[in-house]
């Protein structure tokens, strides 16, 4: 078995879809009408439908999982999270772990949590 993809809900697919591309570079791989694949495996979904086929509410900001990406240059990254979109709501600001990995946390445009590190 292979795992395929990661799914998130949000509320506006398109501007989700930018701020995955603009921070991220991830690209639309298929659009499949409130169900977008991009590259790397992650997978938006539309609030709507999602709450639809579950039948049960969505919370945002519920700290139960996060997306994790790595990046050489974590503080030029910072500085086009701040520039690109203010104001990030950060759940922590760059701190350096004990065996000496940098990394910051914050929230998606929808409260998913995102990490970003650099490399171990």
């Amino acid at each position: 078995m292979k795992l395929k993809n990661i799914l998130i809900v949000v509320k506006d697919i398109d501007k989700s879809k930018k701020f995955y591309h603009d921070l991220f570079g991830l690209d639309l791989v298929c659009d499949n009408d409130g169900n977008m694949i991009l590259t790397e495996g992650l997978v938006l979904q539309d609030e709507r439908i999602w709450q639809n086929f579950l039948g049960k509410e969505i919370i945002p900001e519920n700290n139960s999982c996060e997306l994790y990406f790595e990046t050489q240059d974590i503080k030029a990254f910072i500085e086009k999270l701040e520039a690109l979109y203010p104001p990030v709501r950060y759940v922590n600001q760059l701190m350096t772990h004990s065996w000496g990995q940098k990394v910051v946390r914050f929230y998606d445009l929808d409260g998913n949590l995102i990490e970003v590190g650099t490399p171990v």
